[in-house]
């Protein structure tokens, strides 16, 4: 669960408008690079540079070989979603 206002903010500073696209692409279906960059639309490179940061930040995990959000991941989808500023 995020912690507040402050800290969702701080990630979506941190991602930034691809790591939001690639977070989205995963929540649609997105499972590894040729489909997360289907989805979104990004470069490949882009996609290979921010999956690390999504993991580091626990939002996203690996599964089987494929890319998941974590808890952590959906709830902070959910609020960028509902566009809480």
């Amino acid at each position: 669960m995020l912690d507040g206002e402050e800290s969702k903010q701080d990630l979506k500073i941190l991602l930034g408008y691809m790591g939001i696209e690639i977070l989205f692409a995963i929540d649609k279906g997105a499972k590894n690079f040729e489909t997360i960059k289907l989805f979104s639309g990004l470069p490949i490179s882009c996609v290979k540079g921010r999956i690390p940061v999504l993991l580091e930040l626990n939002l996203i995990k690996i599964v089987k070989k494929e890319y998941i959000l974590t808890e952590k991941g959906k709830d902070l989808k959910n609020q960028l979603d509902l566009n809480i500023d």
